[in-house]
């Protein structure tokens, strides 16, 4: 697998999120990941951050916590795992077993003016991972490692990371509500809390 690779950030959030049942949580980061989640299909059990970012990780982990039989899906970007970077060791020490942390790398900060992140300058988030104790870490890079990252999400059994390499071609915004009351309650009442 090549890392040169980009896949269609869209194609892959339908992809991971097609078929699924009310036993997958989502969490999504800043921007970019809650408009495709949103475009895949709107689901009482999304919880979309809204200026928050670096929160996108931690959240899930709490939630993953707190929901131990359900699954957990993060999926968020690589500037916003940047600035959330420290979550990952606190999971690596938690490693809840319905935890993954799905990060789209395009290599730019798309929410600030796509400027240029450190992705794209050598950081390697999956080797920062796997040095945080996480146990399955991988590096996603075409759309059959998307399918075989959906089956393992949907299994569980260890925290997992997966780094998905993405176009940094903007995609037309999908937005859902931006009021985070609303949608606070909202999933708080899917989980039936």
């Amino acid at each position: 697998m090549s890392r040169s690779n980009k896949l269609d950030r869209r194609a892959v959030a339908r992809a991971l999120l097609d078929g699924r049942d009310d036993n997958l949580l989502v969490v999504t980061g800043l921007g970019s990941t809650t408009y495709d989640a949103f475009a895949a299909g709107d689901h009482d059990l999304n919880f979309y951050l809204w200026g928050a970012m670096g929160g996108a990780a931690i959240m899930g982990l709490g939630i993953a916590l707190a929901q131990p039989d359900r699954q957990v899906l993060v999926i968020t970007g690589d500037g916003e795992m940047l600035m959330g970077m420290g979550a990952l060791a606190t999971i690596g020490v938690q490693h809840p077993a319905n935890l993954s942390i799905v990060a789209f790398d395009n290599a730019h900060y798309g929410e600030t003016g796509m400027q240029a992140s450190h992705t794209g300058k050598g950081v390697d988030l999956v080797g920062v991972a796997k040095a945080c104790g996480i146990p399955d870490c991988r590096d996603v890079n075409d759309m059959e490692g998307v399918a075989e990252l959906k089956t393992r999400i949907r299994q569980g059994g260890s925290t997992l990371f997966a780094r998905v390499g993405i176009s940094a071609e903007e995609t037309p915004r999908a937005l859902p509500t931006r009021d985070g009351v609303e949608l606070k309650l909202r999933f708080r009442k899917a989980l039936g809390v």
